[in-house]
């Protein structure tokens, strides 16, 4: 008996002080380790691409430190290349996942391709498309001239079967810092630098490039389009300095990308098919069998 109560004694007591005991903290996680952050879980329903000019990554690397230094922020593919040489027929993969048999620079009226671009589909499905090109005297121009406007380097204008559309939505560089305050990026868009801040000219180099690209992709990436998480954004280049390699230094900017960096190979018609793949259209031509940039990247797309 006496050793029972001892027992009991002893049971109450320690109950007594473990209810009397400070709780002990608990460590709070670090944000973002239990749970996805909105912008991660959003589904990426836009890309806007910027494309520079004739340069290697090797090149941009080393001369273009702000453009570089996003690449280790966010998303950075090492294998990346462009398909052939000179610019047009690499701008024509981007926009329609193929070259369309163009071995040269010539204009449209040299080069009057039929069939589908990537913003044609997107019109054509009920989405918004949009070409902001800098210095071009007017919408959907199918000449050279201007401020520094190469039409070679604005692929919409060569789809002979868009140029209705082409007039409505491949506009002036001025109408991108509105479209991106107000929310409005297109589902399918393409910044086209001018001849200097695409680092093509001689009297202009990869640091004019790495500036202009600081504050125009800046601006977008402190803009509601990509802070919803619904915004995908890719710096490339059109080609190298024509190189057999044709590596380019390409980046994907989204809120879902931290330092990653992806050594799958890629090459444009990658990027005609994460085009099509965010409308949710059909995989043209080339697109169709190119090695998949959104899965390598492990972007959020919208469900089919």
């Amino acid at each position: 008996m006496f050793a029972r109560r001892t027992t009991i004694r002893l049971v109450l007591t320690v109950l007594v002080l473990t209810a009397c005991q400070a709780p002990t903290p608990v460590e709070p996680r670090a944000a973002g380790t239990t749970a996805i952050r909105p912008a991660h879980a959003a589904r990426v329903t836009k890309l806007l691409v910027f494309v520079v000019e004739n340069h290697s990554r090797d090149e941009m690397r080393r001369q273009m430190p702000h453009t570089f230094a996003l690449a280790r922020q966010y998303g950075f593919a090492t294998r990346y290349r462009a398909v052939t040489h000179p610019s047009l027929p690499n701008y024509l993969a981007i926009a329609g996942g193929s070259t369309f048999g163009v071995t040269d620079d010539a204009s449209p009226a040299s080069h009057e391709i039929h069939g589908h671009s990537v913003f044609g589909q997107a019109i054509g499905a009920g989405k918004t498309a949009g070409v902001y090109a800098e210095g071009m005297p007017r919408r959907c121009s199918p000449a050279s001239g201007g401020d520094r406007y190469a039409v070679k380097h604005n692929p919409w204008a060569y789809f002979a079967d868009e140029r209705r559309s082409c007039r409505r939505h491949d506009v002036g560089l001025a109408r991108l810092a509105d479209d991106v305050a107000a929310g409005h990026l297109p589902n399918a868009g393409l910044v086209v630098p001018d001849l200097c801040h695409d680092a093509h000219d001689a009297d202009c180099d990869l640091a004019d490039a790495d500036a202009w690209l600081r504050d125009q992709v800046g601006a977008v990436l402190d803009g509601p389009d990509f802070a919803s998480g619904h915004l995908a954004v890719v710096i490339t280049a059109d080609e190298d300095d024509r190189s057999q390699r044709n590596l380019v230094l390409t980046i994907v900017l989204h809120p879902s990308q931290h330092r990653h960096i992806v050594r799958s190979p890629l090459t444009h018609y990658s990027l005609a098919r994460l085009y099509e793949q965010v409308l949710r259209v059909r995989l043209l031509r080339r697109a169709a069998t190119a090695p998949d940039m959104a899965r390598a990247f492990g972007l959020p797309l919208p469900r089919r």
